[in-house]
């Protein structure tokens, strides 16, 4: 993975367009650009190699998978940052990917898997390259290569825990560690399970490459006043949730912050300081990958986590609407919508789960806006409709980035959401719908037609076919806070107010304004550091599901009760 800046003549932005221009390119346009950029300042192979000489000699701290021998050439090949999903049948797929340490340069990756710590199965992984070519702000180039490796194992009996390790030709052998399977979804499974949510992560660390970052580029600590700027606040949620020991976890979005900008606008290498979407670049930095897989990896390599993508996931420098580098990176089911790879579902039990991309229908985001040309809108309608006749599943969960129903002063809703999924939510019955993208946590009232239906307070019982869809907001994974409206206090457990609802906040229109609304459906805020754990318990005549808003310190201040009667 070596890392070498150059320094081509010619300055940087050079891009043939209008200023004004550069921030309404599309995705798929702004990827043309990066494309055209590099072919008047190309990197040549021999320069990636040079890059790998001069990086051995940086040794990686923190939460870096490979330690001191992060991209050298001439150390041992290494396999780390390795996390698990589930495939497109949750109850019989696992996908398994990790980070190579270097360019294993003929040397084979392998995982050892098998139903017991013994293992006694061998697949040879698929190793994807991915190469990354940045303009820079000081004129040069940021060339880095990075190597991920990916092994299916298909036809696993449901809910079991699988044996693996990762293995190389040359020597390295892995740990053996487990991940277990989804349990299937037939009326005899009806042990109770749990999983978390979460969004809006990152990490706490700076990344080591290239050699020169200070403390605070590229990394999640661009804190408020009010914010403790020593607190470890990703790490903090992260380790509540492990300690949750969910059978499945899922983010919404807002993944690493490669790009910590997230306008959606082209790639650029920033040395040292803040990025300017003023000038029509993104900051981006792909190390920042490398952090963050270190970083979750305790919980990600036992535990399948499943990934939507939101504004900050958007990464022009790469092809299929700038998700070309979560496709080398992330193994996602692939059976969504042709050309939307962070569009999903899966089952677990009796609840089906749906992975939705929102950048495809934001109207405050405009970069991918449109871009599966009404597929995914299709596919949801019929995905939906599918899972609400099945007999066997009772509750319906979506997850994606951008806002429906939220009252932050940073984002607040998304018109884009409403317009495109609400009634589509309505119609089919959907329970839950788990958004982040605003950095706090807010929950609603069960909405249908663009309406509360009942106040629901703590420890109350929602019923889903009767009352609604509850939307909640869930961006406190470790990215710094946001606030409400001016004059909308806090609500939770214990700091409960007489009237919820938000006066005075706002949902973007489709031509990209605010328009001023009223939020009566707002019924919790919290602005510190949490996620959710969902614990369901199947049953024969009537299911039940606990939705539990955590603190970043395991404290709990909201709790749902979602309740159905079977087949009805």
């Amino acid at each position: 993975m070596p890392s070498q800046r150059l320094n081509p003549a010619g300055d940087i932005p050079d891009t043939g367009i209008p200023e004004h221009l550069a921030a309404t390119m599309t995705m798929a346009e702004q990827y043309e650009w990066h494309r055209s950029y590099l072919r008047r300042h190309a990197v040549s192979r021999r320069n990636f190699l040079r890059g790998s000489a001069a990086a051995a000699a940086v040794a990686a701290v923190g939460t870096s998978p490979f330690a001191a021998r992060a991209y050298a050439e001439d150390a041992q090949l290494a396999v780390a940052g390795r996390h698990v999903g589930f495939g497109a049948d949750a109850a019989s797929q696992l996908r398994f990917a990790a980070q190579l340490s270097r360019n294993p340069q003929g040397a084979k990756v392998f995982l050892d898997h098998g139903p017991t710590p013994a293992l006694g199965g061998t697949i040879e992984a698929e190793v994807r390259n991915l190469v990354t070519q940045i303009p820079s702000s000081d004129g040069g180039v940021l060339a880095a290569e990075q190597f991920y490796v990916h092994a299916p194992v298909d036809g696993l009996p449901g809910r079991l825990p699988h044996f693996y390790r990762w293995r190389t030709s040359d020597g390295f052998a892995g740990d053996v560690r487990n991940a277990s399977t989804a349990m299937p979804s037939a009326r005899n499974a009806v042990l109770p399970f749990r999983f978390t949510m979460m969004g809006d992560q990152g990490t706490d660390e700076t990344p080591t490459q290239p050699p020169g970052l200070a403390p605070g580029d590229y990394d999640d600590r661009y804190y408020k006043p009010d914010n403790d700027p020593t607190a470890p606040h990703t790490v903090n949620v992260l380790n509540q949730i492990a300690a949750s020991r969910p059978d499945f976890h899922v983010l919404a979005g807002d993944i690493a912050y490669a790009d910590p900008s997230g306008a959606g606008l082209k790639p650029q290498f920033v040395p040292s300081g803040g990025g300017d979407p003023a000038t029509g670049f993104d900051k981006f930095n792909p190390y920042v990958w490398d952090v963050y897989f270190g970083a979750i990896e305790a919980s990600a390599s036992n535990t399948p986590w499943m990934f939507a993508t939101g504004n900050h996931d958007m990464e022009a420098a790469y092809d299929t609407h700038g998700y070309g580098g979560h496709l080398a990176r992330l193994d996602l089911p692939g059976n969504g919508p042709a050309g939307c790879p962070s569009a999903y579902s899966f089952t677990y039990g009796n609840v089906a789960v749906l992975s939705l991309d929102a950048n495809d229908i934001s109207y405050e985001i405009k970069a991918n806006t449109g871009y599966s040309g009404g597929a995914q809108q299709g596919w949801v309608g019929s995905t939906l409709a599918s899972y609400r006749a099945n007999s066997n599943i009772d509750f319906i969960v979506c997850f994606f980035h951008h806002c429906a129903y939220s009252t932050t002063d940073s984002h607040a809703s998304d018109g884009g959401v409403r317009d495109a999924w609400c009634e589509l939510f309505d119609r089919y019955e959907v329970d839950l719908v788990l958004q982040g993208h605003n950095h706090i946590f807010e929950r609603t009232d069960p909405i249908r037609d663009n309406k509360p239906t009942k106040v629901a307070g703590d420890n109350s019982i929602v019923y889903g076919k009767d009352d609604g869809t509850v939307y909640y907001t869930v961006g406190g994974g470790g990215r710094p806070r946001y606030g409400f409206q001016p004059g909308s206090p806090e609500t939770y457990r214990g700091h409960e107010v007489p009237d919820t609802a938000v006066p005075n906040s706002y949902v973007w229109a489709p031509d990209g304004t605010k328009q001023d609304e009223v939020a009566p459906w707002s019924r919790v805020r919290f602005r510190n550091y949490s996620f959710i754990r969902v614990d369901v318990r199947p049953g024969f005549f009537s299911s039940e599901m606990d939705v539990v808003a955590v603190d970043e310190y395991g404290r709990e201040f909201d709790k749902v009760t979602y309740r159905r009667q079977v087949g009805k």
